[in-house]
């Protein structure tokens, strides 16, 4: 799936207009992505990211990493996906950068999500749904989830996300109301972000092939 993954990124550089700042997600496909960008860094005024492994992979090309707290309204984001359904729902979280993505992706007129085939379902779910937590609270999240829903949430241990939390992955869940599904755990009290992008969906989603698929 490399040569997908690339070949998705590197469709997503159509959608960068000169003088933009590029709101830019986290992962092995956005990695490519990243450097599609570094040809026409000179273009772009900057960009804005979700990860402190991104931002890295931004300054090694020479490409400036703007505050979003500076950065205003952003006209594009790119990021990948662990899951889409077919209405461009999303499963994020993977690389344990959900709740930046988030905030990202909710300063952004156009959310282009990058992925490889694979990632397609017609049912969110079979990829365990990431969940930042604030480290007291993880026991409770992970009892009102087991509560809420029967399914199984696991602390990916050893895991500290870039803002000092946790994670819990959670297990057996067929997500078939992301939006519903998405406002139930959020009102959980101790839960930071959720990994469901369902009330901020993927505006474009590009599937890598030969050639990409833009849907």
């Amino acid at each position: 799936m490399t040569e997908a993954k690339r070949l998705a990124a590197e469709k997503a550089i159509e959608f960068v207009e000169d003088g933009m700042i590029v709101g830019v997600g986290t992962g092995s496909t956005v990695a490519y992505f990243i450097d599609a960008l570094a040809r026409m860094r000179h273009r772009i005024e900057g960009a804005v990211s979700s990860s402190e492994q991104s931002s890295a992979r931004l300054r090694g090309h020479g490409i400036e990493v703007i505050d979003p707290n500076n950065a205003g309204r952003l006209a594009l984001y790119v990021d990948g996906a662990d899951e889409c359904d077919p209405h461009k729902c999303l499963i994020k979280g993977g690389g344990a950068a959900l709740t930046r993505e988030k905030i990202i992706a909710e300063a952004s007129d156009k959310f282009v999500c990058i992925i490889d085939p694979s990632k397609r379902v017609d049912v969110l779910g079979r990829f365990p749904l990431p969940i930042e937590v604030i480290p007291m609270a993880r026991s409770l999240v992970a009892r009102a989830i087991v509560a809420a829903t029967g399914a199984q949430p696991v602390w990916r241990e050893g895991v500290q996300t870039d803002n000092g939390n946790w994670i819990l992955d959670v297990h057996g869940l067929s997500i078939t109301e992301p939006l519903v599904l998405e406002r139930e755990l959020n009102q959980i009290p101790g839960v930071v972000s959720v990994g469901l992008f369902a009330r901020r969906p993927a505006d474009v989603v590009i599937v890598g092939g030969e050639p990409p698929v833009v849907l």
